[in-house]
């Protein structure tokens, strides 16, 4: 499987099934000490579910939390048209968060053909790309990721994000 598709495939201990991470995706691994936010982990994830809500709403799409699944999704309404345009994948220890989301922007999503992304066979994914017709400006896109989680979190110092991809 990862040998035709050209991608390397990794084991992690995050929670979770399959997913994949590469170009195009705003992949966050925020580091948060749970229990000095007050916060569990079920309420962490909602969070940083609202984050990516009201990021799409912005470019007016209307993402979505599906019951008994992580993420955010589109057209849940619709189970034949559901699909999901960012993973989330948490481990906390000593109430410390590992790992994180992936966020599809302009993302190749041929690679989600050789997986059944996060468990689900009846389930499609997306990106912004691909919902707005058109590449989304990376950075852009970072940058009001950022400032809604800093909204959400009532975070004010103390973030950074280190990009990985810069926009052509």
């Amino acid at each position: 499987m990862a040998r035709e598709s050209g991608a390397e495939y990794v084991h992690t201990n995050r929670g979770g099934d399959i997913t994949f991470h590469g170009p195009g995706q705003l992949v966050v691994y925020p580091v948060v000490d749970l229990e000095r936010m007050d916060l569990g982990l079920a309420r962490y994830i909602e969070k940083l579910e609202e984050v990516v809500i009201q990021l799409l709403s912005e470019y007016e799409i209307h993402g979505e939390r599906l019951k008994g699944a992580t993420g955010v999704w589109l057209d849940v309404d619709q189970p034949d048209k559901t699909r999901k345009i960012c993973a989330i994948g948490i481990r906390s220890s000593r109430y410390v968060t590992m790992h994180g989301l992936a966020f599809n922007i302009n993302t190749d999503l041929k690679y989600f053909d050789y997986i059944n992304p996060c468990g689900f066979t009846d389930k499609g994914v997306t990106s912004m790309e691909k919902e707005l017709g058109e590449r989304q400006y990376f950075m852009h896109v970072m940058e009001r990721f950022y400032n809604i989680f800093t909204r959400v979190f009532d975070i004010n110092d103390g973030l950074f994000i280190l990009p990985l991809e810069r926009d052509e």
